[in-house]
């Protein structure tokens, strides 16, 4: 296969880029400026390698949540890569999270989804946040608690609390996300609930909700009626 460098101007990614801005370029263009070259070892050209690899993972998110094995089983990709390809998707990931500034208010639990889709929707892990809330449920701050195995966090009441006793904070509302990408709570998940409503009733501290995010759709605890 021939490389970039000897297409038509018109036609390499970079070029096109910088003539008809970023927009106009596919996935698999965007990604073969990243990877910059191609395998030697087949012939095929950063272009060639960039289409490879989202054949094989069925896209962008799938590809940059990759684990590294993965990565390496793609004939081209080695360590400097993968590393290329990895920090590009944590580098979206940030992107795409927005700030959580104190003084936030967020009127509905799909506020909430909306805030945090896309920092945990990937995480491999479970990840527990507590955010801290004043009088009126402003935040205050955000907390993570934990992050867990492949399938549960590892979640304590007295590590929820103590900052929330620490920053005085009036109320509090538990978000965690679901690896496996259903957010259908689980018992543990019940129970832990129930525990840390408890906690916080015998402190005085309001626990407003606790949302379970999902690949694409979460469930409110608060909104199945959990907390009436």
């Amino acid at each position: 296969m021939s490389c970039i460098k000897d297409w038509p101007v018109a036609d390499r990614p970079r070029e096109k880029l910088l003539s008809t801005g970023p927009a106009t370029l596919s996935d698999s263009e965007l990604l073969a400026l990243i990877l910059r070259t191609g395998h030697s070892g087949s012939g095929s050209s950063a272009l060639d390698l960039a289409r490879q690899l989202l054949n094989r993972f069925g896209g962008l998110r799938a590809m940059a949540s990759a684990a590294t094995a993965e990565l390496y089983a793609v004939p081209g990709i080695g360590p400097a890569k993968a590393a290329e390809i990895l920090a590009l998707g944590e580098l979206a990931r940030r992107f795409a999270a927005t700030p959580l500034s104190p003084g936030t208010r967020f009127t509905s639990s799909r506020e909430v989804f909306a805030h945090f889709h896309e920092r945990l929707r990937d995480r491999k892990k479970e990840v527990f946040l507590t955010l801290l809330l004043d009088s009126k449920n402003r935040v205050l701050r955000e907390i993570q608690v934990s992050e867990g195995s492949l399938n549960a966090s590892i979640v304590h009441p007295r590590e929820v609390f103590q900052p929330v006793i620490r920053e005085s904070a009036a109320a509090v509302l538990f978000v965690h996300n679901h690896p496996s990408g259903d957010p259908a709570p689980s018992r543990e998940d019940l129970e832990l609930t129930s525990r840390l409503r408890d906690a916080g009733a015998l402190m005085g501290v309001r626990v407003l909700d606790h949302i379970i995010i999902g690949s694409d759709r979460y469930v409110s605890l608060a909104d199945r009626g959990l907390f009436d």
